[in-house]
Order: C-alpha cells, then sequence, then structure tokens
C-alpha cells in the first residue's frame, strides 16, 4: 500500500501557467484520510509552499529547498545547509560569470543584490518572503542558507552548469530548470530527503510514489518504489525513468494519484 506521495510542482503537478490544480486540495483530503501522507518537493522555499496549499498546509509535509529543508507540521525535520565558507567561495565563483545572479536561500528568507528583470521578479515570485540586500555576504551568520539559486539569462544546461561544477567541486551543482541552476551541500538533494522522511517515518520503498520532470527529481524519483516523469519532462530524465504519465498540462500527475488509489 502506498503510504508516501512525493510530487515536483514547476513542470510536474502545475501547468505551464504555474497554475495549481485546484482539484488536488480535495485529492489532499482524500489520501489524509487513508493515512496517505502527500509531500510537495520542490525547489521552492516553505513560505512559498505553505501558502500555495494554504487550504490543506497542516496535512502535508513538505520537501523545501530541492531536498536541504523538511518540514512538517511547522516543525524541521531535516536541513542540511551549505557551510558559510563555501557560500563565500560559490558567490564569487558565481559572480564571475556573466549573465548570471545568485539568490541565497535560507531556512526562513531569501535573498537577492540585483534588481535586474526578470531575474527579480522570478525571485519574488517563487520566494514569497524575499529582500534585497546590498551585498549577500550581509547575510551570512543571520540563518542557515539551505542552497543558492542561480538565474542564468541563458539557457543554463548548456552555460553555468557547465562552468559552475568544475569551479566548486566541493558542492551539489544541479540544473533545476530551463535558467535555474542549484548550488547545495554535496548530500542535499530530493532523495537524500525522501531517505530521511523514509526512515522517520517507517516507510518502505516500495510505499513510496514520486512524481518529477527535471533531474532535481532524479535521486528522488530513484529513492521510491513507483516513480513517473510527465511527458514533457526534461529529455535525458526520461530515458533514465521510463514510466512516463499525461504532461503538467493534462494534469497527468492527478490521473495518476488516482489510479494508485484506487488500486490501494
Amino acid at each position: 500500500m502506498i503510504k508516501l506521495i512525493a510530487t515536483d510542482l514547476d513542470g510536474t503537478l502545475l501547468d505551464d501557467e504555474k497554475r495549481m490544480p485546484q482539484e488536488i486540495f480535495g485529492l489532499i483530503g482524500q489520501l489524509h484520510e487513508r493515512g496517505i501522507l502527500f509531500a510537495p518537493a520542490s525547489g521552492r522555499q516553505y513560505a512559498n509552499l505553505k501558502t500555495l496549499f494554504a487550504p490543506v498546509w497542516d496535512k502535508l509535509l513538505f520537501i523545501c529547498e530541492n531536498g536541504a529543508l523538511v518540514k512538517y507540521r511547522g516543525k524541521t525535520l531535516w536541513l542540511d545547509p551549505v557551510p558559510e565558507d563555501c557560500v563565500r567561495d560559490a558567490l564569487q565563483a558565481i559572480r564571475a560569470i556573466p549573465r548570471v545572479y545568485p539568490m541565497l536561500c535560507g531556512e526562513n528568507c531569501a535573498y537577492i543584490e540585483n534588481g535586474e528583470e526578470p531575474f527579480s521578479s522570478y525571485a519574488h515570485f517563487a520566494y514569497t518572503n524575499c529582500e534585497r540586500v546590498e551585498a549577500l555576504e550581509q547575510v551570512l551568520g543571520r540563518e542557515k542558507i539551505c542552497k543558492i539559486a542561480v538565474y542564468d539569462e541563458l539557457p543554463a544546461s548548456e552555460h553555468c552548469l557547465r562552468l559552475l561544477p568544475s569551479r566548486l567541486p566541493a558542492l551539489r551543482t544541479a540544473i533545476s530548470g530551463f535558467d535555474w541552476v542549484d548550488v547545495s551541500a554535496p548530500t542535499a538533494d530530493k532523495g537524500r530527503a525522501i531517505d530521511f522522511i523514509r526512515a522517520h517515518f517507517g516507510f518502505k520503498r516500495e510505499e513510496c510514489a514520486a512524481f518529477g520532470d527535471h533531474m532535481n527529481d532524479y535521486e528522488m524519483l530513484l529513492s521510491c518504489g513507483y516513480s513517473y516523469v510527465t511527458e514533457n519532462a526534461y529529455p535525458p530524465l526520461k530515458t533514465h525513468i521510463p514510466n512516463v504519465i499525461p504532461s503538467n498540462n493534462e494534469k497527468g500527475v492527478l490521473q495518476k494519484i488516482k489510479e494508485l488509489m484506487e488500486d490501494a
């Protein structure tokens, strides 16, 4: 029997206009009644996810910041931050690359130092708690940094993803969207978060299902017994995960969740 369902949001559960399917709230209620835990698993911050799922937030487990932070009923269960010295090194490396902009993603708030558009609007859209500071180094010491999100004016897979990994060998660099790359602690990813959740709640791998569309979902998909990617998923991910469901615009995740519930 399925006991945990984890799903990515942008490109997976949300449609191309970033809209939440309203049926999900009633479906989460049904899952909760059956003892099935639903977990949004996103690169977004906790405050933003809590707002998105406001009607049912207290029924959910939140996998935030691409797995660096896990929150449940307002409490932090798991946090895998980037060490401060590594943050400083990363900022220096990122600033040396033209046309990219860094954002520090703390446990409670995100911070930017650039006001250029569309970066600033994108940052505030995905991060409900977002503050602009003169220099990101000012943030260090305020709170733990879950990850550094890097916006790229060029296709990220062809630009900063080719440059940053060799310049930041002590950190994990993963593409998280067409124009975004995430830099995090080497042990921070959605799969590690799932492994922690399974151990914490006593779930078996075959009792967990996951949905994703990009490479930052890959480890999570491997950590679950039932793994699905949407038709619109990043092509390299589809070569590794053969279970393809209808696209995000066709509400493929909702369709499959309903099927899983019928089979339970």
